[in-house]
């Protein structure tokens, strides 16, 4: 008899190289798989699966009831998922960009971030608000980060991934929380296309979380720690790598969270190179680069920082030209001469 072999089906692949929308999505698709609680709405998050598609086949999967789109009332839809999170659903509700979120921002900074306090703790607020920031060429009502602006305001935890790996992750921890989320997606990690990510790229099929308020070292580096978050992370491994030909290693943090805010991780990193510079899309006035640069001082003493600076948005909105938004948004280029102005490798 002659024996036949069946061959072995293709194995899926443990990890998958895939964009950031699709990572978003596919967390949003498994919490609400794991908890019947989770509810998504917004404006075009249903039948086109949101703007940027991080929405994306949700509510095919789960029904109207569940992923719903909803009228252009931000104050309306976002004063609904707070009343959700107080009767126990875990909303996520999505503000198109994050610089619309001033017409609803009664809802966020007075009810979603106060509620758990006024109450003693008896009225959860388990709620996300998805949301879209950074400058890819909109003008100044449409490029805005404006973490810094909801760091300010106590009750409010604040996540800005860099990467499809923590984009996901994130998302699902944040979903998990118990407290209110503002998870400020970058509009262009959202176009970016799978495969030119400097980091972060493979992404597991199953559900993970990253813990909301924990720093990564992206890069190792013995002459200066650049602080960063959000797409200024891949600039700024972008502008190490240069630098690495002219004697210069950048160790890279990317905070991941402004709040929580790893102190730990950043001041364990200036302690040993000595010089630290924090890049920041975000304005620079008042704002996370300040915050930042104070703390190290007050954990680690004046002592310990042979040099301090930073690079961020100056404060003026930014302009329609795309070469004007360059001139005033760190990228690869400015952040590398940054470093180079402190003088790194002397």
């Amino acid at each position: 008899m002659t024996s036949t072999t069946t061959p072995a089906a293709p194995r899926t692949p443990a990890v998958r190289n895939v964009n950031v929308s699709q990572c978003v999505a596919e967390s949003l698709r498994l919490e609400m798989e794991r908890d019947e609680r989770v509810l998504v709405l917004g404006e075009d998050v249903g039948l086109q699966g949101g703007v940027f598609g991080s929405t994306r086949g949700l509510q095919k999967a789960f029904g109207r009831d569940r992923v719903r789109d909803t009228p252009i009332s931000e104050m309306a839809f976002t004063g609904a998922a707070v009343g959700l999170a107080m009767e126990g659903y875990r909303p996520v509700v999505e503000v198109m960009f994050v610089d619309f979120i001033g017409v609803c921002l009664e809802q966020v900074y007075n009810a979603a971030a106060k509620i758990r306090y006024m109450t003693g703790g008896r009225v959860g607020m388990p709620m996300v608000i998805k949301t879209a920031g950074g400058c890819i060429g909109s003008a100044a009502q449409h490029s805005q980060c404006l973490w810094g602006t909801f760091a300010h305001l106590p009750g409010l935890q604040v996540v800005a991934p860099s990467s499809p790996y923590d984009s996901k992750g994130l998302m699902a921890a944040a979903v998990r929380s118990d407290d209110p989320v503002v998870f400020i997606e970058h509009k262009g990690l959202l176009l970016q296309k799978a495969g030119t990510f400097t980091h972060g790229a493979e992404v597991p099929r199953e559900a993970y979380t990253v813990p909301l308020g924990q720093a990564s070292v992206v890069r190792p580096g013995s002459d200066l720690t650049l602080v960063t978050l959000s797409a200024t992370v891949g600039e700024s491994l972008l502008a190490a790598q240069d630098l690495t030909a002219e004697g210069v290693e950048v160790e890279v943090i990317d905070l991941r969270s402004v709040v929580p805010l790893d102190l730990d991780t950043v001041c364990a990193s200036v302690a040993r190179t000595g010089r630290l510079l924090v890049v920041d899309e975000d304005y620079l006035g008042f704002g996370l680069s300040g915050e930042i640069i104070t703390g190290v001082l007050e954990h680690l003493g004046p002592q310990a920082l042979r040099q301090v600076a930073r690079h961020g948005t100056p404060d003026v909105p930014v302009p329609a030209a795309r070469s004007l938004e360059e001139a005033v948004v760190p990228r690869r280029a400015s952040i590398a001469q940054a470093v180079r102005a402190m003088g790194a490798a002397a």
